[in-house]
């Protein structure tokens, strides 16, 4: 009994179920189009709909998590944090690991029946990204850091999919800056945490990181850092006009004119601007961002920012408008 439940912690370790907050990505479509609590008539309700689909890609990328861990646990070894992971250090076997990935694979398969067709285009779209990043493109410049943005995208694709919404041009644009951001510091905080080993090291843990000088990370940090609050100030002020409920126009009558406006999704791009620049902060002075959710989590400036910032699009897209 103690050794299975040694074997599920190290399983579940594994799966890591923290980063089961990067498919929140899959309510974005849903939140910004308006339709958060739409119902209809012959159909569950889209929030629900969208659950479904979050609870299933929670299942696919955890598959691929151990999948990964499996394919990366001689490097990892070698490294002077991962070599802690359950298949590095040897506390759990890789047959072990190869049934709880395939478990998790029939699992999701199974919830995806009752997803529509498109939306299970994305999940094996994602699936096959995934391999493939493990296998190669992980190991080619440029291509990794692209990989993981094309993950987030797809990710707001079949969560739009899944219930036939359309999305901003300008929208997109934002999440595929946003997600190479987070790649660039990812990388960043990978190299920081092994400055002052030998590049037989580095090499030996992630062979990548012999190709991103610090001055190359830099640049490519600030890049998608402007590009991201960039991208979606221009969202917010092409964004649908948000007119005001008639309890709201009353205050309109008691402002002067220069403040009149409905495009209102512009008073949420302060907290974008802020926090991309208190995960800055937290990349070069904390040396964190190797885990944007553990950074997302453990930040308390950062995570109050993302509920400001969640509460405002709330309020201004469901309550004002």
């Amino acid at each position: 009994m103690t050794h299975n439940k040694s074997v599920f912690y190290n399983l579940l370790k594994t799966a890591r179920p923290r980063q089961w907050i990067k498919n929140l990505a899959l309510y974005a479509a849903l939140i910004f189009s308006g339709m958060l609590f739409y119902v209809p008539t012959d159909a569950p309700a889209y929030f629900l709909t969208v659950t479904l689909a979050f609870i299933t890609f929670n299942f696919i990328t955890s598959s691929i998590y151990i999948f990964n861990d499996i394919v990366d646990a001689e490097a990892d070894r070698n490294h002077p944090f991962k070599k802690k992971r359950p298949i590095a250090s040897g506390a759990l076997s890789v047959r072990s690991a190869k049934i709880g990935a395939g478990v998790l694979l029939i699992i999701s398969l199974i919830l995806s029946f009752y997803l529509t067709f498109f939306f299970q285009l994305m999940a094996l779209a994602y699936v096959l990204l995934q391999i493939l990043y493990a296998k190669f493109l992980k190991h080619i410049p440029i291509f990794d850091v692209a990989s993981i943005a094309t993950g987030f995208l797809i990710r707001i694709y079949a969560g739009a999919l899944v219930v036939n919404l359309h999305m901003n041009v300008w929208f997109l644009l934002t999440v595929i800056s946003a997600s190479l951001f987070l790649a660039v510091g990812k990388r960043q905080s990978e190299r920081t945490l092994l400055s002052g080993q030998s590049e037989e090291v580095i090499g030996s843990t992630r062979k990548i990181l012999k190709h991103y000088t610090q001055r190359l990370l830099d640049q490519y940090t600030g890049m998608f850092a402007t590009a991201a609050w960039l991208s979606y100030a221009i969202y917010t002020f092409q964004a649908q006009t948000v007119v005001p409920a008639a309890e709201f126009t009353q205050i309109y009558t008691f402002l002067p004119k220069t403040l009149h406006s409905q495009k209102l999704l512009m008073l949420t791009l302060p907290f974008v601007i802020f926090g991309i620049m208190r995960y800055l902060q937290l990349i070069y002075e904390k040396n964190e961002g190797e885990s944007p959710e553990r950074v997302l989590l453990g930040d308390r400036t950062l995570l109050t920012t993302l509920f400001m910032f969640g509460s405002s699009v709330l309020l201004i897209i469901y309550v004002i408008g």
